[in-house]
């Protein structure tokens, strides 16, 4: 991924709803930390991220294919609690777009694998770009060292 540039006039500030106060940091729940984050990526990225190719409700299969080995339609129907039309929609969209190709499962032949080509990997790689974009933006207040905690902290609480 190519290193970003922050322009120091343009940095990314959320506006939190009012019961979010220094006094009272630690009453609030995770859920919603996680609710206007969601939010916030939504909003910039409806400003920053256009791409005919891909919406964002589409991005994360794309995104769960590349750092999922092996992964399968049933699987991400199951982890996006979809129905298996929706995905088999999203999935033939990125099978015509190249992005994707399904192979054989060579322990169960009615399973078909899906992978991402090297079409894929460049359009999600521009996906983490856009993401790693949005994350710096927010960050510049945080030390790399504060950045490091909180990500194993996220990673201790959803383990």
């Amino acid at each position: 991924m190519k290193s970003i540039y922050i322009d120091k006039d343009k940095l990314l500030t959320m506006t939190l709803p009012n019961q979010f106060k220094n006094e009272n940091i630690q009453n609030i729940l995770i859920y919603h930390y996680v609710e206007e984050l969601i939010s916030d990526f939504t909003d910039y990225s409806n400003e920053n991220f256009f791409d005919e190719d891909i919406t964002l409700t589409e991005l994360p299969f794309l995104l769960r294919i590349r750092f999922v080995d092996k992964s399968t339609q049933k699987d991400l129907v199951r982890l996006f609690k979809v129905s298996d039309g929706y995905a088999s929609k999203i999935l033939r969209k990125f099978e015509d777009k190249g992005f994707i190709k399904r192979k054989e499962d060579p322990q169960s032949r009615r399973r078909k694998i899906v992978e991402l080509t090297d079409k894929g990997t460049e359009k999600t790689d521009e996906i983490l770009n856009h993401i790693n974009e949005w994350e710096t933006q927010h960050a510049y207040k945080m030390s790399p060292d504060e950045m490091d905690s909180l990500k194993n902290l996220l990673f201790k609480f959803l383990n």
